[in-house]
């Protein structure tokens, strides 16, 4: 069997999941390095990257494993974006909301669902990329995608803080385990609309993907030309379950 490279990333917040790409480009001098699942330049957390052609091939096998994500929601509020990329619009007409509500509707979002993509999302629509269109103030139908969310649990009790305007919002720290194809974003804009309000993400990291860790990987500012090739992991028996031996 080829020696397969990966490296595992823990992306900071503000880069595109490319620009991790350019710049292990750069490090390495391999052009053919690709990664496995985006994650949004305001996210943080594991990225998977494979070095070289050999392992590129194997990019789909992770694509498909569950991912775990660690999130702060607030609701009472939203963004164009839904999440902290764009303007945020205060809902003045939220209603009281019960914690009791919240982990009925969290419980309405958990298991498999429909889920309709954010319009700053890169899913193409007669060949276009949609947050290119939001971008130019358009919005257009997008059908509903099934995913599942394994689960979807409150890590601490909802606390009020404000994000201005005077009004009151309710941020949740949440923990989600999802399939492949789930846009937590949305999940925060379907919840908010499940309680009679809006929804967005104000952060959000991965820490999971399949069985592989957060903890297993190194910042970008850790990796250098001459350390690189002492970090790569050789995931050869990687299997889609997300089973790593």
């Amino acid at each position: 069997m080829t020696d397969l490279k990966f490296l595992l990333i823990d992306k900071p917040a503000g880069w595109t999941s490319f620009d991790i790409v350019a710049k292990l480009r750069s490090i390495t001098g391999i052009r053919k390095i690709g990664h496995a699942g985006t994650l949004d330049p305001f996210a943080t957390g594991l990225l998977v990257v494979a070095i070289g052609r050999e392992a590129t091939k194997l990019i789909d096998n992770f694509m498909g494993m569950d991912k775990v994500y660690e999130a702060k929601f607030v609701l009472g509020a939203t963004t164009d974006s839904l999440d902290t990329e764009t303007e945020i619009i205060i809902d003045s007409n939220m209603p009281e909301i019960s914690q009791d509500q919240i982990l009925q509707a969290m419980q309405q979002l958990t298991g498999q669902i429909d889920q309709i993509p954010p319009m700053h999302s890169a899913i193409k629509i007669n060949g276009k990329r949609l947050y290119k269109l939001a971008r130019q103030g358009e919005e257009i139908k997008r059908e509903p995608r099934h995913v599942t969310i394994h689960k979807f649990e409150l890590v601490s009790p909802t606390f009020k803080g404000g994000d201005g305007g005077g009004c009151r919002q309710i941020v949740l720290e949440v923990k989600i385990k999802c399939s492949s194809g789930t846009y937590v974003r949305a999940l925060a804009r379907d919840l908010g609309k499940i309680l009679g309000t809006t929804g967005y993400v104000r952060s959000l990291r991965r820490t999971k993907i399949g069985n592989i860790p957060v903890s297993d990987a190194t910042e970008i500012s850790a990796v250098n030309s001459e350390n690189w090739q002492k970090l790569v992991k050789n995931l050869e028996n990687i299997m889609i379950d997300g089973t790593v031996r």
